[in-house]
C-alpha cells in the first residue's frame, strides 16, 4: 500500500496528548461525580487507570488509551497503540483480561485494507497479552485514531498507585527514552531501517512485568512514562506523594538514535509544550544542553514502567525487569522529603 499514515495526523502517538497545563485547567473545571467507597482509584489522582473494588480479594481495573498514527505502517501502528493501552493495567499492578477497540478512520482517504491492518496489529498484541478483543466502537473521522479500552483484575492489596512513593525510595526506569524524537525523525524522513526497528522493539514490548512488581511489598508506587515525558510523570509521583526527586542524567537509559537526533535539534512539538507546563518545578544543571532537556520532556509512546521502591528492593526489582527482557532497566535516582519537584544532576 502506497500510503503514509502519519501524513493524516497533526501529531503522533502519545505526543498528541493535551498539554499538562491545559489538561490541569480542564480537570479543575470538571464537576465532581459520584464517589462510591468501592472506587479505590479515580479522578482524585493523576493515575494510569481507575480501580473499583469488587470484593475483599478482587478489584477491577479500567482504562482507555487511543491516539493518531506515530508510524506509517498500519500493522505497526495497531501494535503500538494496543501495547500502549494495555500498559496502564500493568502500571496499576494488574493482569489484563479483556479489551474493546476504539476506531476512528477517515473512510474517504484510507483504504479498507489499511484499516484492516491496523486492527490486525492491535489483535496481534492482544493475543500476545492473552486477552480477547470483545467488542468496540467505530466512527468516520477526519484523522486516523486507534486504541483500546482495557479491563484488568488485581488483588486490592496489590494495587500500585503513583501517589504512594516514600521518602528514600529509589527510582527505576524500565525502558530507554527517546521514542518521541524517533517519531519526529521518521516524519522528516531521517530515520533509517535500523532506527525504525529499534523504535518498534521498544513500543511493542508489553510491560507485563508490572504484575510481578506489584507482588513485591517494597515496591511502593508504579506508573508508566508516556506523553508527558519522564519529568512529567515523575512529577505526578512527586505531587501525589509530597516528595522531591533527584535523577542523574548520566544514569538514564537512552535510545542511541534519539540522542543523535536530539543533538541535531530534532524533537516533537509536545516536548516543548511539556516543558512549558511543568518546567518551573524542575531544576537543571547550569551546563545542561538543550538536547538533554529534550530527552527528559520527550513524549514516550508505550514507554517504560517507572518504579518507586525501597533501596533494599532494588536488586529484586531489577532482576524482575531483566528476566522479563528489559535489559536496559536501571536505577536513575531517588525520592526524598521536600516540596514536589525534580532536581536533575
Amino acid at each position: 500500500m502506497d500510503i503514509r499514515l502519519t501524513q493524516f495526523s497533526h501529531g503522533g502517538g502519545c505526543g498528541c496528548k493535551i498539554a499538562p497545563a491545559v489538561l490541569a485547567e480542564l480537570l479543575a473545571h470538571a464537576p465532581a461525580g459520584i464517589l462510591p467507597p468501592e472506587l479505590m482509584v479515580g479522578n482524585d489522582s493523576a493515575d494510569d487507570a481507575a480501580v473499583y473494588r469488587l470484593n475483599d480479594s478482587l478489584a477491577l481495573i479500567a482504562t482507555t488509551d487511543f491516539f493518531t498514527p506515530i508510524v506509517d505502517d498500519p500493522f505497526d501502528f495497531g501494535r503500538i497503540a494496543a501495547t500502549n493501552a494495555i500498559s496502564d493495567v500493568y502500571a496499576m499492578g494488574g493482569r489484563p483480561i479483556m479489551a474493546l477497540s476504539l476506531v476512528g478512520m477517515p473512510l474517504d482517504k484510507l483504504p479498507l485494507e489499511a484499516i484492516g491492518k491496523i486492527l490486525e496489529g492491535g489483535a496481534a498484541i492482544c493475543r500476545e497479552a492473552g486477552i480477547p478483543i470483545a467488542g468496540g466502537h467505530s466512527i468516520d473521522i477526519l484523522e486516523p485514531v486507534y486504541g483500546l479500552v482495557v479491563m484488568g483484575l488485581v488483588h486490592p492489596d496489590r494495587v500500585r498507585r503513583n501517589i504512594d512513593a516514600r521518602d528514600g525510595d529509589v527510582l527505576i526506569l524500565g525502558k530507554p527514552l527517546g521514542v518521541g524524537i524517533l517519531s519526529a525523525a521518521l516524519k522528516k524522513g531521517l530515520l533509517d531501517d535500523d532506527g525504525y526497528r529499534e523504535m518498534i522493539r521498544h513500543t511493542t514490548r508489553l510491560n507485563r512485568v508490572g504484575e510481578e512488581l506489584a507482588g513485591i511489598d517494597s515496591v511502593h508506587a508504579l506508573t508508566d512514562v508516556t506523553g508527558f515525558g519522564l519529568l512529567g510523570h515523575l512529577l505526578e509521583i512527586c505531587r501525589g506523594s509530597s516528595l522531591a526527586a533527584q535523577i542523574e542524567f548520566a544514569k538514564l537509559p537512552l535510545i542511541a538514535w534519539a540522542c543523535a537526533f536530539a543533538r541535531e535539534g530534532i524533537k516533537t512539538g509536545a516536548s516543548s509544550r511539556n516543558w512549558s507546563g511543568y518546567g518551573a518545578q524542575v531544576s537543571l544543571p547550569a551546563a545542561f544542553e538543550p538536547w538533554q532537556q529534550a530527552l527528559l520532556t520527550d513524549p514516550q509512546t508505550s514507554g517504560g514502567l517507572l518504579v518507586s521502591c525501597a533501596a533494599a528492593a532494588v536488586p529484586e526489582v531489577l532482576a524482575a525487569f531483566h528476566a522479563s527482557g528489559f535489559s536496559e532497566a536501571c536505577a536513575i535516582g531517588r525520592l526524598e522529603a521536600g516540596p514536589a519537584g525534580v532536581c536533575v544532576l
